[in-house]
């Protein structure tokens, strides 16, 4: 039952994420700007610049002789356009509902497009057929053992394989730096625009580009793409939300059914009906992709009533360095990930794999843990969580989910992790291990940690078989598990079996 309430949770949640971007699946980074989980809370109607409501109907103006604010490309932000979506849009529809939205995000965001954006609006096919990826049989290896560490795609299973399938099942649209453009993903056989959230927050990744250089300072790790994009999918979330805040009061909008023709011939508000009709994919997955887009509002919107555009502008300047920033908005900017020393002991059998043009190790954060955790919830192995679905699901007074927050990556074991280092190991044939040790806030979150983590290689099938040693036999992560406290640390190693754990690491 439980399994069936995340499922249906997670597509009326789905996002989206961007293919071919240089932190792919596989690389621990993540993949580039582009994603709009689809909600139907109605976001503060206040003016998001700061100042005056955004301006209602009324009379639109001449054109400007000179660019500004609410007005692009020939189009002001409470103009009405004419289209016709039932049959898709002709270029100049495109084009006039392009114009209009970027002049509508520009108000609401306070920033001004330097360059025209391109759209391209493609069906769920087109786009699983172009999303895959060639990654080399290093990175393939290595982001196999880590996925396999955090207990969430198996050994028999090809890790970027599951994640691009996931994402591919749930992709609304994304923003390509690397091109410029944006792709507008659509459920119709023939592709269209049922309203303008996509769109909207699409618009925001261009405006952070062409402002902020989404290129720079790439980050390499898992956690420190998770408080990279904590900043840039939560600017582009809280700034959707205010954009559609404003349908039906100052605007009217694509999917408006209170609209005539003109405006999308009553097609009906954008919805959960309006997401994939496929499975979400896999749902550890999913949590962990989630995460910007579920904690990232939230620690943009604590910048904004702090400083206003201004105070989330700066900050990307000084962009989060890990998950715990986004989780715990008040640790901004001052948190830092601990540095954790983890020196090569393995036998000469034994030897680190070494992925192409990135760091050596990976680095799963508290975000990632508590995806891990969450799983527990959800997978079809058995019925034995390790969290309760309140530990890990934001639930209101009502029992609802709460639709813009979905997710607690406050997790009691997640919680206090200060930093850490994994690294892959591999032999002779090709077996696989790893070596994964993480720093904690105090001796008595890294026992926690510890703790629950046993408990999640025991969820999994693992019998103790000496002390701090579990061997799993009838799972997908068959294999031997040693788990060992020592103060503000835990060392996690993985080996095929009991005598090959020393020799992966000999501690």
């Amino acid at each position: 039952m439980l399994r069936a309430v995340l499922l249906a949770l997670l597509l009326v949640l789905a996002g989206c994420q961007a293919p071919g971007f240089p932190g792919s699946p596989g690389a621990d980074s993540g993949t580039e700007p582009g994603d709009r989980p689809t909600t139907t809370d109605s976001a503060s109607s206040a003016d998001s610049t700061g100042n005056d409501r955004i301006p209602t109907g009324g009379e639109v103006p001449e054109d400007p002789e000179s660019d500004r604010l609410g007005w692009e490309n020939g189009y002001w932000h409470n103009e009405s356009v004419a289209v016709t979506p039932g049959d898709g849009y002709n270029e100049s529809e495109l084009d006039a509902v392009v114009a209009r939205s970027m002049a509508r995000m520009e108000l609401v965001r306070g920033l001004e497009f330097e360059e025209d954006v391109p759209v391209t609006v493609i069906d769920r096919t087109e786009y699983r057929n172009e999303s895959g990826g060639n990654h080399s049989e290093a990175l393939t290896r290595f982001d196999n053992a880590k996925f396999e560490a955090l207990f969430l795609v198996g050994e028999r299973d090809d890790s970027i394989e599951t994640q691009e399938s996931t994402r591919g099942e749930s992709v609304l649209g994304y923003y390509s730096p690397s091109r410029d453009e944006i792709v507008v993903v659509s459920e119709s056989e023939t592709p269209r625009l049922d309203g303008e959230g996509t769109l909207a927050h699409e618009l925001v990744h261009a405006l952070q580009d062409q402002h902020f250089d989404l290129a720079a300072d790439p980050v390499r790790t898992r956690d420190a793409h998770q408080g990279r994009n904590g900043l840039i999918e939560g600017d582009a979330s809280f700034a959707e939300r205010r954009y559609q805040s404003h349908c039906g009061e100052a605007w009217e909008c694509l999917g408006d059914t209170e609209n005539g023709d003109d405006e999308g011939g009553g097609e009906g508000s954008e919805d959960a009906g309006e997401q994939s009709d496929g499975a979400p994919g896999h749902l550890g997955i999913q949590v962990l992709m989630y995460f910007p887009y579920s904690d990232g509002p939230g620690f943009v919107e604590s910048l904004y009533d702090d400083g206003g555009w201004d105070a989330v502008n700066d900050a990307y300047e000084d962009r989060p360095d890990g998950s715990p920033e986004v989780i715990y908005p008040d640790r901004y900017p001052e948190w830092e990930p601990a540095d954790v020393e983890l020196r090569d002991r393995s036998s000469d059998q034994w030897e680190r794999v070494e992925p192409p043009n990135r760091p050596n190790y990976a680095v799963p954060g508290q975000s990632a843990i508590a995806a891990t955790l969450a799983y527990t919830l959800a997978d079809e192995y058995n019925d034995a969580a390790v969290v309760r679905p309140t530990d890990v699901i934001n639930y209101r007074a009502n029992g609802s989910v709460d639709s813009r927050d979905p997710f607690d990556y406050d997790v009691g074991a997640a919680a206090g992790w200060a930093g850490g280092k994994m690294y892959v190991y591999e032999n002779d044939a090709g077996e696989l291990g790893y070596v994964w040790r993480t720093k904690w806030e105090s001796p008595d979150e890294a026992r926690e940690f510890a703790s629950s983590w046993t408990a999640v290689v025991k969820h999994w099938g693992g019998e103790r078989v000496g002390d701090n040693v579990w061997e799993i036999r009838d799972s997908q992560f068959a294999d031997a598990v040693r788990i060992r406290q020592r103060g503000d640390t835990v060392t996690v190693v993985n080996a095929p079996d009991r005598d090959g754990l020393s020799e992966v690491h000999d501690a």
